[in-house]
């Protein structure tokens, strides 16, 4: 399963000023850095194609005892006031060099913004502040609430299959809070033997594969990406990617608040795989990337778009658009990832790994059944090698887009990966910033 967010939710100051800069924070994956990047530096032309616009590097994990890098930064979430930022280390502080299993326990390193675009703090831990565990194995989604984090566990324990637990974590503490134990199952998978909520003799599932694809996948929803969707009546419902089911949860916020164990009260089909999520500024829509398949080795090409108000009704015809990205063949799997929404709530910036291209994605358009993939832009490497773009964010102005690129590569100690910044008028790549982690994945922007 590839890993990340959506995920997922991703998240822009909201506290900016005229005087302040913008700075890229992008998570380095298979090298365990954050990487804070100057949008200001990435744009200015003598910087492009190099890593000058790299400000520094923050440890998400302290070192091993030997002095080996520790951690799997996948996805990330800023507070409110832009001062601390939340990264999801995918399988916990782990040295990607050993730890090739999936299902590692998945832990939040809390970092503090100011000391992460200090340079003086490059490639040190002096920006971590604490590590939250995240309830669960294999984290990726995460969504933010004055108090809470809610975080989506993807996995269980060693193996890449059996998860699904959303859990509730307290921001200042780090206590769990709650547990959402989504239902399992799905049309060919009863799942008799794992009865929701887990109650002895029965628990956590074992024995289980290890890493996907494979046909016996459907039992277990996996949550990858999460998001938090609102109604017109001011009911709030949190929206799971689920990889494992095909299909996406809808999760009573209320419900779940009050401790309820099974707050997901509905489920939305969808094209296939569905991992990347988010939702449109006024929370309306949810928009989901029908990314890649647990269950056999195929990618989907399109995103979906939910109501919020059908879906938390639980009626059949919630998915109100579905829109081909990053081809004009619908055979060819494009494989859309971790995607974000202007903040005007027009287009949907949408990232296709396979197709190694950025698609822009008109709301309205889509709406309405028409075609609605207003531009398509390539990406490319000096190296030759497929761009892979895998995040995304806008800023806060909606001029620009970022998206974070690159295969994975071994030694993972390479920096490998690139940022790519995307002018939303022009449509035209102007700047790409290289150097960045190895097989980065999600991306969020601040303002200091």
């Amino acid at each position: 399963m590839l890993v990340i967010a959506a995920l997922v939710a991703i998240t822009c100051s909201a506290h900016e000023s005229v005087s302040q800069s913008t700075y890229i924070l992008a998570t380095g994956r298979r090298l365990p850095y954050l990487y804070a990047i100057s949008l200001d530096e990435a744009v200015t032309p003598a910087n492009n194609h190099t890593p000058n616009a790299i400000a520094s590097r923050a440890k998400v994990a302290l070192d091993r005892l030997d002095g080996q890098l520790l951690g799997d930064p996948a996805n990330l979430v800023v507070s409110e006031d832009g001062g601390t930022v939340y990264v999801v280390n995918h399988h916990g502080a782990i040295d990607n060099v050993e730890f090739r299993q999936h299902g590692g326990r998945g832990m939040i390193a809390v970092l503090d913004v100011d000391h992460v675009l200090d340079p003086d703090n490059d490639k040190t831990a002096n920006a971590l502040q604490r590590h939250l565990d995240s309830g669960g194995f294999g984290a990726l989604g995460v969504v933010l609430l004055p108090d809470m984090l809610i975080v989506g566990n993807a996995e269980n324990h060693l193996t890449e299959d059996g998860g699904n637990r959303i859990t509730f974590i307290d921001r200042r503490t780090g206590s769990l809070r709650a547990t959402v134990e989504l239902a399992l199952g799905s049309p060919g998978f009863a799942c008799e033997e794992y009865p929701v909520p887990y109650a002895a003799p029965y628990g956590p599932p074992r024995n289980l594969a290890v890493l996907a694809p494979g046909p016996h996948l459907g039992c277990f929803p996996n949550p990858n990406g999460l998001a938090l969707g609102r109604s017109s009546d001011g009911g709030e419902y949190v929206f799971s990617a689920n990889g494992g089911t095909n299909d996406v949860s809808v999760i009573s916020l209320g419900r779940a608040l009050e401790g309820d164990r099974l707050a997901e009260i509905g489920r939305i089909p969808m094209q296939v795989g569905p991992w990347g999520i988010t939702a449109t500024p006024d929370g309306r829509h949810v928009i989901v990337a029908n990314g890649g398949s647990q269950r056999e080795s195929r990618s989907g090409n399109t995103i979906s778009i939910v109501d919020v108000d059908r879906a938390s009704a639980g009626a059949d015809d919630a998915e109100v658009a579905r829109v081909l990205v990053g081809t004009d063949d619908p055979e060819e799997q494009t494989h859309p990832l971790i995607l974000s929404v202007t903040p005007d709530g027009r287009e949907v910036i949408v990232p296709n790994v396979r197709a190694s291209n950025v698609s822009i994605v008109d709301l309205e358009l889509a709406l309405a059944g028409e075609h609605a993939e207003v531009a398509r832009i390539p990406l490319s490497r000096a190296d030759g090698r497929p761009a892979r773009p895998k995040g995304s964010a806008v800023t806060s102005d909606g001029r620009y887009a970022v998206i974070s690129g690159g295969p994975g590569s071994q030694p993972f100690s390479e920096e490998t990966g690139y940022v790519y910044v995307i002018d939303l008028e022009s449509h035209r790549v102007v700047a790409t910033v290289t150097g960045v982690g190895n097989d980065p994945y999600n991306l969020a922007l601040v303002r200091r």
